[in-house]
Order: C-alpha cells, then structure tokens, then sequence
C-alpha cells in the first residue's frame, strides 16, 4: 500500500448537479453531498458526465467536502456516451 493510497477515501455516488468548470455536486451513498471534479484521465478520454450518472470518487482524508471523480459506471439500460 503507497502512501497515496492512505490518503483519499473512495466511495460511490450519483451526480446531482453540473456546474460550471467541470465540476460537479455529487450525492453519496452514505447522504452526504460533496462537490467534485474530473479527474485528468477522464477529461483526456472525453468521458462525459451528466447528472443522474453513478460514478466513484476520490475523496481527501484532509477535506471530506470535495473530491475527485475517477470512474463512471455504465449504466444498465445501455446508454452509453457515442462519440
């Protein structure tokens, strides 16, 4: 285990809102709502996500209100983003 990994909390929720910049405001499983933005990785490989979506999200040990989105899962009906 590295030390990044001791650092962030990873945790699964539905965005509830975009907002400006890429950021989003993302209610999780447990209530809470954070506000969060795309991971690089994401925004290199043009992975969209609109409100409604699950996705999983990093958060810091050190500021449990924000976060960062790293993975959106696909979702059952097989609407996949077309690009």
């Amino acid at each position: 285990m590295t030390k990044k990994d001791r650092e962030v909390i990873e945790v699964v929720g539905t965005v509830k809102e975009a907002l400006p910049n890429a950021t989003f405001k993302v209610q999780l499983d447990n209530g809470l709502e954070i506000m969060a933005y795309i991971s690089g990785k994401m925004r290199m490989n043009f992975i969209r996500v609109m409100p409604g979506d699950r996705v999983k999200v990093e958060i810091s040990i050190y500021d449990l209100t924000k976060g960062r989105i790293t993975y959106r899962f696909v979702n059952k009906e097989g609407n996949k983003d077309e690009g």
